[in-house]
């Protein structure tokens, strides 16, 4: 497996689970049916610059950088006053129309800023569905958009 994927894995472990050590990423990663030494880990971990944050449970967890998260909401922000053409709302859903081109992008970025009041996305070209996680966080959410465009 190249590093690449391996560290694409990393960011979704870190987005499911609460990791406090560099076994807990060993495990996991195994568990997936990739092997990989703590050493591997912990040149992971440098490269990809994780810090210890608290955790919800106690203890710290490792987490991404939040320059990381400054700078997708940034470009989020950036694509959808760029490309935004429309957005409905029905229960628990938005639909957003932007210009073509734009909707895997701005779906992408927003599963990396993990909102809590999404549950996920779903895209193509020129349009993106949020699946929210309820509809009064479907309405929460809409204003957020309201607010980048």
């Amino acid at each position: 497996m190249k590093k690449q994927e391996r560290q694409n894995i990393i960011r979704q472990l870190l987005v499911d689970h609460n990791i406090q050590r560099q076994t807990d990423f060993v495990q996991l990663l195994n568990a997936q049916g990739v092997n990989v030494t703590q050493a591997t880990i912990s040149r992971d971990i440098k490269e990809m610059q994780l810090v210890k944050v608290p955790s919800s449970v106690g203890g710290y967890r490792y987490s991404m950088p939040a320059q990381k998260n400054v700078n997708a909401e940034r470009k989020l922000v950036q694509t959808i006053t760029e490309s935004f053409i429309s957005m409905k709302i029905q229960t628990n859903l938005i639909l957003l129309k932007v210009i073509p081109g734009s909707g895997p992008v701005i779906s992408s970025l927003l599963s990396q800023m993990n909102y809590d009041e999404i549950f996920g996305t779903i895209s193509d070209d020129n349009t993106v569905l949020v699946i929210c996680v309820s509809e009064e966080m479907a309405n929460q959410f809409s204003t957020k958009i309201d607010a980048m465009v």
